[in-house]
């Protein structure tokens, strides 16, 4: 038995060490703490990186938002990037929260539940991270303000079980392609689970690819749906912010759901968050402008106007909310009427330009165009190509995190002659294709 533990710790820590050498640097906003694997009884076996961006300008947090991988090597190394992400710090930038990324050092065809379960040993090293990046940040709130908790797959369990675990730090989850698993695999030797009333306060979506289960059975992913529709009909039988949205497009890829779970993000964090920074107390989610809809139906109306079963019905925050997820349910997509903001501090360095762009918290950022001497004259990325989903800047993968190596925003005009002088404006193309007004010129 010995032999064999050590066999496995050798592995990890070679696969751990793979994981390092590949990791984006972590340079202030950007912060990282990394975790051995260990061998000790009740604690986590794979390594892991927590790293986490701070909004700059914030003096004091008002929460943590978790984007939580999933299963499988693939997806513990997509992790890596999930806190660079330009569209989910737009999230967070608008309510003063961290972002998070965990990277899980799990080989391939290694037991996921042995961290995507928190009571393996992911709860207790996810809560020290928080402490340790605290005190690195100098963000001493950072280890007690509320959590918002995205998981894909292997994450959706994590989130969904550390929504069973710690209902009142959690102000809202997101499940896609997963859920909690209360009745643990016959290989484990922890305990059922319940779901606690306390848990039922807190809003939650349950998102799944329509071939999942829902209208195939013979995909590879099918049971999700198995999972996800008893647990929904636990929850909101006990009356609680519970919601099914069904991508018609996907499998257990993410497809386009974050055009739906950022918006949804955004009312739950308005909602709920603290009014004071710093603070723990989560407020309870208002009912009064709640809408209803039918369990994989797209006709919401008024909480107050539904006819139906409301206890067997999907939950939904709001109307805004409520024509988002009509429109997602009816085609995967998400519609946008507000145009990005302008490109910021354009810079011209011989023929090296460079800028920065906040993401439109609706669509994200698909790209940019130069303009030179007044009229369009190239595109950044040149030609688009790679991402699940929607076209974006940063190349959206399988697990909803951007490819590596990441996008940079900066253009070289080759063509330029050193005789010539040009003048030169940028403009932000969000995913919907809506485009921003011109960014001011370089030096003005």
């Amino acid at each position: 038995m010995k032999s064999k533990l050590t066999a496995l710790l050798i592995t990890l820590c070679a696969v751990a060490l793979q994981a390092q050498e590949s990791l984006p640097p972590a340079l202030p906003p950007y912060f990282r703490v990394h975790y051995e694997p260990s061998t000790q009884p009740g604690e986590l076996v794979y390594g892991v990186n927590y790293t986490v961006w701070l909004p700059p300008g914030v003096k004091t947090l008002r929460g943590v938002i978790v984007h939580q991988h999933g299963c499988g090597e693939g997806a513990c190394k997509a992790g890596q990037t999930a806190a660079f992400d330009l569209h989910w710090q737009a999230l967070a930038q608008k309510h003063e929260c961290a972002l998070l990324g965990p990277s899980y050092e799990q080989p391939e065809k290694a037991n996921c539940m042995l961290w995507c379960d928190p009571r393996n040993g992911s709860e207790q090293k996810f809560l020290q991270a928080l402490t340790d990046l605290a005190a690195q940040t100098k963000h001493p709130e950072l280890a007690t303000v509320p959590w918002a908790l995205w998981g894909h797959s292997g994450g959706a369990t994590w989130a969904g079980t550390m929504l069973l675990r710690h209902p009142d730090r959690i102000a809202a989850a997101w499940l896609r392609s997963g859920f909690p698993k209360l009745v643990p695999p016959p290989d484990s030797k922890l305990p059922a689970q319940e779901i606690p009333e306390a848990s039922c306060a807190v809003p939650v979506m349950c998102n799944l690819g329509t071939r999942e289960g829902v209208t195939q059975s013979n995909d590879r992913f099918a049971g999700v749906w198995k999972g996800v529709q008893p647990f929904f009909t636990e929850v909101r039988a006990k009356g609680g912010f519970i919601g099914v949205a069904v991508d018609p497009n996907s499998s257990h890829d993410c497809g386009n759901q974050r055009y739906l779970a950022i918006p949804w993000f955004d009312a739950c964090l308005e909602a709920r968050l603290p009014e004071k920074a710093g603070e723990a107390k989560l407020k309870a989610m208002p009912t009064e402008g709640a809408w209803l809809a039918p369990l994989l139906g797209a006709a919401a109306q008024p909480a107050a106007q539904f006819t139906g079963d409301a206890k067997a019905a999907v939950w939904l925050p709001n109307e805004r909310i409520a024509k988002a997820y009509a429109e997602y349910m009816k085609d995967g997509n998400v519609s946008d009427s507000t145009p990005p903001s302008a490109p910021n501090e354009v810079k011209l360095t011989g023929n090296d330009l460079t800028w920065q762009a906040a993401a439109d918290l609706e669509s994200g950022i698909a790209g940019f165009i130069i303009e030179r001497d007044g009229v369009e004259f190239a595109r950044v990325p040149e030609k688009p190509a790679g991402s699940v989903g929607r076209q974006i800047f940063q190349k959206n993968g399988y697990s909803d995190t951007p490819s590596p190596p990441l996008a940079e925003m900066r253009f070289t005009d080759t063509n330029a002659k050193p005789s010539e002088k040009h003048t030169y404006r940028v403009i932000t193309v969000n995913s919907f294709g809506l485009k921003s007004e011109p960014s001011a010129m370089p030096g003005s």
